[in-house]
């Protein structure tokens, strides 16, 4: 796994596919993984959830309504190849 496959979920996070992504996700161990794990309980509607993975990826938890914000600045930072301490 890795860059390419996060990049994956990322693109699975855009179009809904919440599920799909959490099969990638929670196979990384990495801050970004961690973050884009943090969205996928988003939209699931495990904000508890979402806030402990938001947490790990040492981010604020931005809540429900900034999602696709969240979804937005995860594809810009996969396409730099960056994790999220730079954003």
């Amino acid at each position: 796994m890795g860059t390419d496959s996060l990049a994956r979920a990322v693109e699975l996070l855009a179009a809904g596919a919440w599920q799909q992504a959490h099969e990638i996700v929670q196979q990384e161990k990495s801050a970004l993984a961690a973050w884009l794990h943090g969205i996928v309980h988003t939209l699931e509607g495990d904000l508890d959830n979402a806030r402990y993975w938001y947490r790990r990826a040492d981010r604020p938890f931005p809540g429900r309504n900034a999602v696709q914000e969240e979804i937005a600045a995860a594809q810009k930072m996969v396409q730099r190849g960056a994790g999220p301490s730079t954003a």
